[in-house]
Parts: structure tokens; C-alpha cells; sequence
């Protein structure tokens, strides 16, 4: 993961602190892009399991065709109400489709990590519930960004 920061430096969160951001945040924002340019931003939840950000995503949605057509996406995860207490992460790359579309709970190894991790935080349980209308989508990204302007000096 390269971190692509030349501005900020100073307010960019450390590894340590954006692992643990990104464990405990619940939403993040996904952009893609349609066929003809056009951007589309929508929330998700997500699993961070320390070097991919899992997203669960409706197969149905035009997130998940335009994904389709075009893997590149960017994500953004942020948190604070007032200026000094602003923080928040950009994740960007290409999204790999993990799992059976939509997923049912076929065995898949791969997603045994992510499933526990987000049944967890979202639900409270051990095993992940399956819809069969949600299939999984992991951003190990190419580039972050993070800021915490919590770290600027007081005025």
C-alpha cells in the first residue's frame, strides 16, 4: 500500500492509527464511475482486516455494475462534527469479486476472515448471515490518504 501523501504529512495518521480507524469506523463512501464518466457515491459497511477493506455490496446495484464494467473505485471513511476534530482515510485501487455473486454461504476459505469480522461488528455474532442478495468486494487499496487534524496545534 503506498501512501501517496506529499501535503499533510504532519496530520496523516500513522499505520498503527489508521488500522485502528479503520477497525472501528461502521460506513465509508464509495465512488465509481458509470460507462459515460458520470461519478456515483454510496454508503457502505465494510470489514478492515488490516490490509484489505472488505465491502458487502447489493449485486443488484448500479455500484456492483459499474464495478463490473470497471473495477477502479475510490473510498472514503471519515468521522468528526468540528474542524479540529476531523479525520478520516481515502483508500483507492481496483476491487476484486470474492465469492459466490450473490453469496448463499458456499465454503470459501477466503472470505472465512472477512465474514467473522464484519458478522461481528455489524450483527454480534460469530457466523455471517447470508441474504442471497449481497456478494463481496475487496479493495486492498494501491493508495491511502489519511488525515486527523486533531494533531494541528491548537489556535
Amino acid at each position: 500500500m503506498a501512501v501517496t501523501q506529499r501535503r499533510g504529512r504532519r496530520i496523516m495518521m500513522s499505520a498503527g492509527e489508521l488500522d485502528a480507524f479503520l477497525t472501528e469506523k461502521r460506513t465509508c463512501r464509495v465512488a465509481t464511475v458509470s460507462a459515460d464518466g458520470q461519478p456515483h457515491v454510496g454508503a457502505l459497511w465494510f470489514a478492515w482486516d488490516g490490509d484489505s477493506l472488505w465491502l458487502y455490496s447489493i449485486t443488484r446495484s448500479r455500484r456492483w455494475a459499474q464495478l463490473r464494467r470497471d473495477p477502479r473505485i475510490a473510498v472514503v471513511v471519515d468521522d468528526g462534527e468540528e474542524y479540529g476534530e476531523l479525520r478520516g482515510a481515502e483508500l483507492s485501487g481496483a476491487v476484486v469479486f470474492v465469492g459466490e455473486s450473490p453469496r448463499t454461504g458456499e465454503a470459501c476459505p477466503e472470505l472465512a476472515v472477512p465474514e467473522r469480522l464484519f458478522a461481528r461488528k455489524y450483527f454480534g455474532m460469530d457466523e455471517m448471515p447470508h441474504d442471497g442478495r449481497h456478494a463481496w468486494l475487496r479493495l486492498t487499496p494501491g493508495s491511502v490518504a489519511s488525515w486527523d487534524f486533531r494533531k494541528l496545534p491548537a489556535p
